[in-house]
């Protein structure tokens, strides 16, 4: 009966120490580090290429922590409420607006082959993202709308 328990409270304990802090708490300049760092390895970058990409990168890395703190303090604050159709509008248009401005800033960042290939990168990326999503959203019953998504 001990061994039971004991096997009990370890699997537990084990359980709650997988299930604790997920991802890497890096800090803003670690992570535009390793991101231009896999950048450079993608597409074989120049030194100059490579400070211009870490300043973008890090800047990135700024505005995502500081709004990853603004939505925990909100959270903490204040039960969440969801955002009306003009705040997810504004939102959305100034998610894509970063995100062109992104892909202006690696055009003039690099030669006309890389950028090519982090174009293909970003969709494979995106992909990616999407297809998980996917997955992970149909219904039990809906074999077949699963053959159609991954093929």
């Amino acid at each position: 009966m001990k061994k039971v328990i004991t096997i009990l409270v370890l699997s537990i304990g084990l359980n709650a120490m997988a299930q604790g802090k997920r991802g890497h708490d890096y800090t803003p300049e670690q992570m535009a580090t390793l991101s231009s760092k896999k950048m450079t390895l993608a597409l074989d970058l120049n030194e100059d290429q490579q400070a211009e990409i870490y300043k973008m990168d890090l800047e990135t890395a700024k505005d995502k922590k500081a709004k990853m703190a603004e939505r925990k303090k909100a959270n903490k604050d204040e039960e969440r409420k969801k955002p009306s159709s003009d705040e997810r509008f504004e939102r959305e248009s100034k998610m894509l607006d970063q995100k062109i401005a992104k892909m202006k800033k690696m055009k003039s960042i690099l030669s006309k082959e890389q950028f090519e290939k982090w174009q293909k990168m970003q969709k494979n990326r995106m992909k990616k993202g999407h297809g998980d999503r996917k997955k992970h959203s149909r219904k039990k019953g809906d074999k077949k709308q699963h053959t159609e998504i991954e093929e």
